[in-house]
């Protein structure tokens, strides 16, 4: 194993978290009025609906399938009955079903934004990399599909949930798990793990905002003196 991988597959996972943490709490406390969406809906809104419906429809699946996915435990899986082969061939097939709506979208977002010069001419360059790196990440993890469909015994499908969970529990030994697996699969890794470096620094952030409406389910009432 090379130093190169050592370090991408057991080390970078940590900084990128690392940045992903600490540059968002940075940037709440240091920067709130470039916390925000940059909506470029009052310019032209065209077919921005389909195209932000599709793409955060697309995005949250993937979102939380790849959590549950590389998080549960296979001893979780093997308790359940559920075989290595039918849990890749359910991957595939929930991954490309949301991989493919999140890229229809996206593509309808990126032409809408690159199409019309006033929101071009708006358009920041960290927001077309932001959109590019989204796209290739994208693009990666559709074309792993291609290639788990030549092994469906799900070997492969378990080093990778191997790899995330020895990370997440710390332990040194994760990047030994996906040595041998696909230069997709790596690839995919490495660009997904980049996105959260990234995140501090672009419009991504509103993401947090997301996730913190939920506190107003709990939110006590406001009191309102009478005249």
């Amino acid at each position: 194993m090379s130093y190169l991988h050592q370090f991408v597959f057991g080390i970078y996972p940590y900084i990128a978290l690392a940045v992903f943490l600490f540059g968002s709490l940075v940037r709440f406390e240091r920067e709130q009025y470039t916390w925000k969406t940059d909506s470029s809906q009052v310019l032209h809104r065209g077919n921005l609906r389909l195209g932000n419906i599709l793409f955060h429809v697309g995005i949250i699946g993937l979102f939380f399938g790849h959590l549950v996915g590389l998080l549960t435990p296979v001893a979780v899986w093997d308790a359940l009955g559920v075989s290595h082969g039918f849990k890749q061939g359910f991957a595939m097939t929930a991954g490309g079903i949301m991989g493919g709506i999140c890229l229809i979208g996206l593509l309808i977002l990126l032409h809408r934004r690159l199409s019309d010069p006033r929101i071009r001419a708006v358009t920041k360059p960290g927001d077309k990399v932001l959109l590019l790196w989204i796209l290739i990440t994208l693009g990666l993890g559709l074309s792993t599909i291609v290639v788990s469909a030549d092994h469906m015994d799900g070997h492969e499908m378990v080093l990778l949930m191997t790899w995330a969970q020895h990370i997440v529990t710390f332990r040194g030994d994760a990047a030994q798990y996906v040595e041998a697996t696909h230069w997709l699969f790596k690839a995919h890794l490495f660009m997904g793990m980049s996105l959260f470096v990234i995140f501090p620094f672009t419009r991504l952030v509103h993401v947090w905002s997301g996730f913190g409406s939920v506190t107003y389910l709990t939110r006590a009432w406001q009191l309102v003196r009478p005249r």
